[in-house]
């Protein structure tokens, strides 16, 4: 940038994205200088290097706002994690099944966990029993990303939720112009 520019003869870029020629270094400084602008070095490996006349403050700050803007519109995944029992009874099923809807609704995967103690390792397929309800009830809402797997004296599902094509905001117009075209 400016100064610290050290080939000889430079490619020039104008502000507005022109093209103005091949200069020396100091008279491409000089033009930047007259314009109150900065020298910025953009691709020094090129021959000869190219550099464009640029405000490089404003550059920083349009590129600091870009990031941030991609940051806050970058989708999160969150990992929800339900434990359930072998022996879980009705009600507590049906509860906890309400609590992985909401977990799906709100757009996050949720992590099925049947937890096994003592004797009941010796009957591995009611968790099993429990994790294919769960699925079959889920069938519409969500899909299955990992199949049942056991680990230890736990069994592990992970599903997630199905992505409903959301309407564009153009579809809505296009029908709200024939609705009017056809009320005239």
């Amino acid at each position: 940038m400016n100064e610290r520019i050290t080939a000889q003869r430079l490619r020039l870029i104008g502000e507005g994205g022109e093209q103005l020629g091949v200069f020396h270094t100091r008279d491409a400084q000089q033009i930047a200088l007259d314009k109150d602008l900065d020298l910025v070095e953009v691709a020094p490996n090129g021959d000869p290097p190219v550099a464009k006349i640029m405000d490089y403050g404003k550059y920083k700050y349009e590129a600091a706002i870009k990031a941030k803007k991609a940051r806050k519109h970058q989708a999160t995944i969150q990992i929800k994690e339900i434990k359930f029992r072998p022996k879980i009874d009705k009600h507590d099923y049906e509860t906890k099944k309400k609590h992985v809807l909401r977990f799906l609704e709100s757009g996050a995967k949720v992590k099925i966990t049947i937890m096994f103690r003592g004797r009941e390792m010796v009957h591995p397929e009611k968790g099993l029993e429990i994790l294919d309800r769960l699925a079959g009830e889920l069938e519409g809402l969500a899909i299955i990303e990992n199949e049942p797997k056991q680990e230890g004296r736990n069994v592990f599902m992970l599903i997630a939720p199905i992505k409903v094509p959301e309407k564009k905001e153009e579809d809505a117009e296009d029908v709200e112009a024939e609705t009017a075209e056809d009320a005239e």
